[in-house]
């Protein structure tokens, strides 16, 4: 029998390249419903047969394109009908949940997009759903729903959606995306296309009119030098003929007609009108006149439409309006009557409201559904989820920390998936193991916090409350984006990566083309290096310990950096065979320590030539070496070295590597005792910073030989100092500690 998709694809060729199915609506029901062979209708059985030869088709690759025509798939070569794909999702998504700077409403913005990417569009094909129904409406798209099973979705996670639909239909359930998006959010950008292929490219990717015309293997083979041709095609140092031809089959596959239409993507999201103008312009995206003197709403963008009674009585335009009540929502908030009173049209009911399940529930449900209850929330505190920034910096001391993690080499991963319930495979393999790694590392890592010392108008009331200590903003594909206490946030992005790849590595097709690789030349931590890829994918992360009032977008932006800085750093490490993750941060103690750019910040002021060439920090990371990062500093904490000589040696780095070798060794022999300055010798000196011609040390220096400098850890050392812990996870709340540069921000 037909899998799932293959039945999708069956129901699009039946229905034929009309608006009006090519068989009577009944005949294509009882196709749908067909358990056995003996009760597919006659007049479809020979649609189920070519699409049954598609499914079974497995390593075959013809040597010819003709081979096609000559050999058993010759029906599938003469099949005509073509079948629609689309793909959209939402774009600038950062734009839309970002602009506003409270927590409640960047929740709330991101819950409502994660509404439509997982609850509306999938409930296009479900019969009987809201969104259905709101597909028939006159005004929307009457008779686009009836063409529509759920068996045509690739996938629909990320962020992203990919689906077949009979070929009359690509423009208009395109349209339908972007017009759910626009309808639901007012301004959040987005973007679907489509296009229609033939049976035959659904396996063999893209082909000519004339299909015997379509180049070939042998074409290839003579031509894979060509400049074009390595450009679409990759890998171009591949020389024996095998090689040529798996790198040929790679792309010739269902791969093939996803990048046509993520070319198709881009070209409309940039603003391009359709080629055949067949659909509205995307040139002017969703947005609201403003006017000079008339009162805008909190972020300052758009006409305020109402003045509400909530604590400070805010001004609220319906944009923001819709995202602040979804946020309360999704945080049990039950202040939501100011709502009613503004007399806005879009509502929503009983069974809206129960699909805008926040993370926080879900990460609930995974305790329960692990057994994990009890270790994270011994007491049973019945907890909410934060309000405010302000409440999540009450954990520690003021600070709290912005963690952004993208998957890595997933470009190069999916140029070798051929099919469709490969990519439907993928999709979901790497969500969910994506949104398990990520609720590991919370469970393993925090517990609720009751908040104390608010003082806030809009939130002192809250004072003895329980709540989760952290804040998913979302989670989508591959991506994460979350806000943790300062204390912890290493500790969890490290979790998070090593999760990952175990999950994946559990996965069959996920297996490391390098299994090994040379610890010594990936991990300048020596203690115990690991030497084995766990998966051929793993997550970079950027982690930003910053103030509790520091801007989120501001945050926001330099976790960006911070993220692309450490996939640069997997991506140079993976020429080393090492496929792992990696880790870059940055930790404020004041806004203004970063102007805007991380890399010219650290380019200009942490780099010096004093007689060498001094590096005057060591990130980004591996996972391993933020491990050894964390135990270096508790080895620190342990050996009682006075924190104002930290501070000092510090000061001494970029004063030559000689002077900073000596002032280290000089407050190193005044500790106390010798177990003191032994516990720092192995924690630190041995495992960081051993000479590379003789048995010494050259602490706190590394060399590295590659690039011909000397770098550090110690200044991040430093930075992080304050938020490593030895032991106990308690702390005392609202307590003040004091550094180098001043008191930090109380709680």
């Amino acid at each position: 029998m037909l899998e799932k998709i293959y039945k999708g694809i069956a129901w699009c060729l039946a229905w034929g390249d009309k608006k009006q199915p090519q068989f009577d609506i009944s005949i294509l029901e009882k196709m749908y419903k067909a358990t056995e062979e003996n009760q597919i209708p006659p007049e479809a059985q020979p649609i189920i047969d070519k699409v049954q030869k598609l499914q079974d088709i497995d390593n075959y690759f013809p040597g010819k394109i003709t081979d096609l025509r000559d050999g058993k798939y010759g029906e599938l070569w003469d099949e005509k009908t073509p079948i629609g794909l689309v793909y959209g999702g939402a774009t600038k998504i950062k734009q839309y949940v970002f602009e506003a700077a409270k927590l409640t409403d960047i929740r709330g913005a991101s819950a409502i997009l994660d509404k439509i990417n997982l609850v509306d569009l999938p409930e296009f094909f479900e019969p009987g759903t809201k969104s259905r129904k709101w597909l028939d409406e006159q005004r929307n798209f009457p008779g686009l729903s009836q063409a529509l099973i759920s068996e045509l979705v690739v996938y629909s996670t990320g962020g992203n959606i990919l689906v077949f639909c009979p070929a009359a239909f690509v423009d208009d359930l395109a349209n339908a995306i972007e017009k759910r998006y626009t309808e639901e959010t007012l301004t959040a950008n987005s973007c679907a296309v489509g296009s229609t292929f033939r049976l035959l490219e659904i396996r063999f990717g893209l082909l000519r009119e004339n299909i015997e015309n379509t180049p070939w293997l042998d074409w290839y083979k003579q031509n894979c030098q060509d400049k074009l041709v390595e450009s679409y095609f990759r890998l171009s140092e591949r020389k024996t003929d095998q090689e040529k031809r798996e790198n040929f089959q790679n792309r010739k596959s269902f791969n093939e007609l996803t990048s046509k239409l993520a070319a198709l993507f881009n070209q409309r999201r940039n603003g391009n009108d359709d080629v055949n103008n067949n659909r509205p312009s995307r040139k002017y995206p969703p947005m609201f006149e403003t006017h000079p003197y008339m009162r805008r709403d909190e972020g300052d963008r758009r006409i305020a439409v109402m003045q509400t009674d909530l604590p400070n009585n805010p001004y609220y335009s319906e944009v923001l309006a819709r995202k602040h009540l979804v946020g309360q929502i999704t945080k049990r908030d039950s202040r939501q009557s100011w709502y009613d009173r503004g007399g806005f049209d879009w509502k929503l009911d009983k069974k809206d409201r129960e699909n805008l399940k926040s993370w926080g529930d879900k990460f609930e449900d995974f305790l329960k559904k692990e057994g994990k209850q009890e270790s994270y929330n011994p007491e049973f505190h019945k907890l909410e989820a934060a309000r405010s920034l302000r409440e999540l910096g009450n954990i520690y001391n003021g600070f709290i920390a912005y963690i952004y993690a993208d998957g890595n080499n997933m470009g190069g991963y999916i140029q070798k998936i051929k099919t469709p319930e490969e990519y439907q495979k993928f999709s979901k393999d790497i969500f969910e193991a994506t949104e398990r790694s990520v609720y590991f590392a919370l469970a393993e890592h925090l517990h609720p916090h009751q908040l104390k010392n608010l003082t806030d108008p809009d939130n002192e009331n809250r004072n003895d409350g329980w709540i989760h200590p952290f804040e998913i903003l979302t989670i989508g594909g591959d991506d994460v984006m979350l806000i943790v206490p300062a204390n912890k946030a290493l500790e969890i992005a490290k979790t998070i990566g090593e999760r990952f790849e175990e999950i994946l590595a559990k996965k069959k097709g996920y297996e490391p083309e390098k299994s090994t690789y040379d610890p010594a030349e990936i991990h300048r931590y020596a203690k115990e290096p690991p030497n084995e890829n766990k998966s051929s994918l793993s997550m970079s992360t950027g982690v930003l310990i910053t103030a509790e009032d520091t801007p989120v977008y501001y945050a926001q932006n330099l976790t960006e950096q911070l993220l692309k800085s450490a996939k640069k750093r997997a991506k140079k490490l993976k020429e080393q065979n090492y496929l792992g993750g990696t880790i870059d941060f940055l930790s404020l103690k004041s806004v203004t320590m970063v102007s805007s750019n991380i890399e010219e910040f650290r380019k200009e002021g942490l780099i010096k030539e004093r007689g060498s060439k001094l590096k005057l920090y060591a990130a980004p990371y591996t996972l391993h070496e933020i491990g050894g990062l964390i135990e270096s500093v508790k080895a620190l904490k342990e050996s009682k070295f006075p924190k104002s000589q930290i501070y000092q040696t510090r000061s001494f780095l970029e004063k030559g590597k000689n002077t900073a070798i000596l002032n280290y060794r000089y407050f190193r022999a005044r500790l106390e005792s010798k177990d003191k300055q032994e516990i720092l010798r192995s924690e630190f000196e041995d495992v960081w910073c051993a000479a590379k011609t003789n048995g010494g040390n050259i602490a706190p220096w590394m060399y590295d030989e590659e690039e011909k400098l000397y770098e550090t850890i110690w200044r991040e050392i430093v930075d992080i100092y304050e938020f490593i812990e030895l032991g106990s996870r308690e702390q005392g709340v609202g307590s003040r500690e004091v550094g180098e540069s001043g008191s930090f921000i109380n709680g």
